[in-house]
């Protein structure tokens, strides 16, 4: 394990605390074909993998004796709307990603919630559009000097205008779009032709802009930050290539990401960051917590790095709501640290809970 895991010991959980722990009425809310059954029992993987997250999260908050609703919207709210109405939940549990298939829009059903003056989990609107905006992130942290790749952007349905400032390889990727969508080994391109063909693709696959920025070579590292106010980091989170960096480029690919065949014909893992640099820990940890104010983030978070060989560390993204499965990397890092899967969820509906929206202090008021 980590050699930072004693300094995180405060984070374990008190079963005791646990089991004294006030019952709620936990509203959770995810997309319309990602609602779960009761039990694993029958289902095959490749169904279990597409709703895993939202399994384990309704699953352990029964476990820990929540009463508990699960919703799936689509493109309408009125279900929303009347379920909160009707139950009147102590808060809604979002594990909502898009809403009438667009990425962008789950800030608006946040926002819709601040209306209803519902407390709810997870990041608040203005920082779901700030960090859901790939290009208006990388704007913010590049004023506020925090490392990022150079990088252009490429609207889509305009000519195609190479910058001389970009160096070969670059990074080509959706500006919008999450879950490494339209991201494969032909995204890293290192001459003219292959980056206007991978940029036509991405405008043509995604319907969105295309972000170019140029590729950093080295260690794949994440560091989850959960809190509103008092920020808590987690240890470092390494993702491996395998045998993928002997002569692919080092990308999280959407097969890299989701094919657990792939996964491992390649040795693919995650696991604690190890074998790290004196003082890295310490300044990934910082760096996270000022990526995570710059981008006005509430709840949760994953910051993405990547640490070249010479100690340079850039951010390559932050992911307000990460994935919350139990045995993905934000959790795993929790546990490394000291915070069970139970107390993880305890721990994040209550910084729901707690969140400080515009409405309460206008009830305060």
């Amino acid at each position: 394990m980590s050699p930072l895991r004693p300094s995180f010991r405060w984070l374990q959980t008190d079963p005791l605390r646990l089991s004294e722990m006030k019952k709620l009425r936990v509203l959770v809310l995810v997309h319309g074909s990602l609602v779960p059954p009761d039990t694993l029992k029958g289902q095959p993987q490749s169904a279990i993998d597409e709703w895993q997250t939202e399994f384990d999260v309704v699953s352990h908050l029964r476990r820990l004796g929540h009463e508990v609703q699960c919703i799936g919207l689509y493109d309408s709210l009125i279900v929303l709307r009347d379920t909160i109405q009707a139950w009147c939940p102590d808060v809604v549990f979002n594990l909502l990603e898009e809403f009438d298939g667009i990425t962008l829009y789950d800030q608006n059903v946040v926002a819709y919630l601040e209306l209803l003056r519902q407390p709810y989990t997870g990041c608040n609107p203005r920082g779901l559009m700030l960090s859901r905006d790939k290009v208006l992130s990388k704007q913010l942290l590049s004023y506020h000097r925090i490392p990022t790749p150079q990088f252009a952007v490429f609207e889509r349905g305009k000519r195609i205008r190479f910058p001389s400032k970009l160096r070969y390889p670059l990074f080509v990727k959706s500006a919008t779009d999450d879950a490494s969508l339209g991201i494969a080994q032909a995204s890293v391109c290192f001459d003219a032709k292959s980056l206007q063909e991978r940029i036509e693709f991405v405008h043509a696959q995604t319907n969105s802009d295309a972000l170019v920025e140029e590729y950093i070579e080295g260690r794949e590292i994440y560091v989850g930050v959960f809190g509103n106010d008092r920020l808590t980091t987690l240890p470092p989170w390494e993702l491996h290539f395998g045998s993928l960096s002997a002569g692919q480029a080092s990308i999280a690919t959407r097969k890299v990401k989701w094919d657990r065949r792939y996964q491992v014909a390649h040795g693919i893992r995650t696991d604690c960051a190890s074998d790290l640099p004196d003082g890295l820990a310490n300044t990934l940890a910082r760096m996270a917590r000022r990526i995570y104010r710059t981008l006005h983030l509430t709840g949760y978070a994953r910051m993405d790095f990547r640490v070249r060989a010479d100690g340079g560390v850039y951010v390559l993204e932050a992911n307000a709501n990460p994935n919350l499965a139990e045995q993905e990397d934000f959790a795993c890092s929790a546990h490394a640290a000291g915070l069970d899967y139970d107390g993880l969820l305890t721990r994040l509906l209550s910084l729901g809970r707690g969140y400080q929206a515009a409405w309460r202090a206008n009830e305060e008021g």
